[in-house]
């Protein structure tokens, strides 16, 4: 008895099945194909990516020309250009002083008095001294001419010239009486301290019955006062070895202070101290100011923007400070060529202005100098250029 199928189900041939199955494997081998290639191209593209993370990002600038502000900028002090500090030249007791710190005084104005009871009593017994010595002069003198008028066979003229060399004694005795009375006559004028010029007073370390001594100070051992004149003022710059080349005398600078904000002031070089301080490597270079209306104080501190327009033209190209690379290879700055890899270029400075540097020698102006390189950075490195932050226009 023959198998027969259920009714309604289509009957499928061998042939038809092995022709589905070759279908379906066709399939299969694409998908994993498919898979296949997927995968290798994500791996390409992660190898990519973590290269490319490798890769660093830096900011790049372009060498500023600096003649257009060929100026140094460095800090400098004020002093007075007059300054005396005042001692005292007679010994005794302060009686009075005549000014304070602050106060304008005029060349020989008298600002303190000494009381001198010990020089006082010196004087009084010099001039007694040489009052006794004059009238012992007198009783000389008149002896003398008593001798002299004598006959010559009176007296022996040994007896004479006894006479006549007392009376020359006399006179040497009453010479050094008298000068030593001028002596301390000019020393009792010292009890009256002046002004030794126009200036103020900005110091006063002395008071009423302080002890002075004739040495010069007062019980404390500190000057009586200290007056300076502050119509001129002095600025002290200590400046580069590198960078005095280039200023002169009369090289002007102008001058500002914390304490007069957006107020500037023009000085001018007057002397070098020609020689270099070898521990700073920096050359003293004073400057004066016209201060007639005060408003600079001496001891205080200014910023000093010193011209330099000697500046030469070659030396003109300045980049940030943070550019330079010191190593085993000498002074270098990295910069990136066309292809964004790393070129290093030797260079020399020609002025140090602090953030900014003004290269010597070994840089183009064309030159892109990595701002600031990080570590590890190798010639020939590959290198991202960081893109330039858009100014922020927001007040």
């Amino acid at each position: 008895m023959s198998e027969q199928s259920p009714q309604g189900i289509p009957q499928i041939s061998s042939k038809k099945l092995g022709v589905v199955g070759a279908g379906a494997g066709i399939v299969l081998a694409l998908v994993v194909a498919i898979g296949l290639v997927s995968r290798a191209s994500s791996s390409t593209q992660l190898k990519d990516w973590t290269e490319a993370q490798t890769i660093p990002t830096v900011s790049i600038t372009v060498p500023a020309d600096s003649q257009s502000k060929a100026t140094l900028d460095l800090p400098g002090q004020l002093s007075a250009y007059s300054q005396a500090q005042i001692y005292a030249r007679a010994s005794g007791y302060l009686k009075s002083w005549k000014v304070d710190i602050g106060d304008h005084v005029k060349a020989g104005q008298v600002i303190a008095e000494i009381e001198t009871p010990d020089l006082d009593q010196q004087l009084a017994q010099a001039k007694a001294d040489m009052a006794n010595t004059q009238a012992a002069l007198t009783l000389a003198k008149a002896t003398a001419s008593r001798w002299k008028a004598l006959p010559a066979d009176a007296t022996s003229p040994q007896e004479v010239d006894e006479k006549n060399s007392a009376l020359a004694a006399q006179l040497a005795q009453l010479k050094s009486a008298q000068a030593n009375v001028d002596r301390l006559q000019t020393l009792q004028k010292f009890k009256y301290i002046t002004a030794p010029f126009d200036g103020i007073v900005t110091a006063r370390n002395t008071d009423i019955g302080a002890l002075i001594n004739a040495n010069g100070s007062s019980s404390n051992g500190l000057p009586l006062f200290e007056i300076s004149d502050t119509r001129k003022l002095r600025v002290s710059v200590n400046v580069p070895q590198s960078d005095v080349a280039g200023i002169k005398v009369g090289t002007e600078a102008t001058l500002t202070t914390p304490t007069h904000q957006g107020q500037t002031f023009t000085a001018k070089v007057s002397a070098f101290s020609q020689s270099v301080n070898a521990n700073a490597g920096t050359t003293l270079v004073q400057f004066e100011v016209n201060n007639t209306d005060g408003l600079l104080l001496p001891g205080g501190f200014v910023n000093a923007s010193i011209d330099q327009h000697s500046t030469p033209a070659a030396a003109r190209l300045q980049v940030p400070s943070s550019a330079l690379l010191f190593d085993k290879n000498g002074l270098r700055v990295a910069t990136v060529d066309q292809n964004n890899h790393v070129v290093f270029k030797t260079i020399t400075i020609a002025r140090d202005a602090g953030k900014f540097i003004v290269v010597g020698s070994g840089l183009a102006a064309t030159d892109r100098v990595i701002s600031n390189p990080p570590d590890g950075l190798a010639a020939g490195d590959s290198v991202k250029i960081a893109t330039a932050p858009k100014p922020d226009t927001k007040a």
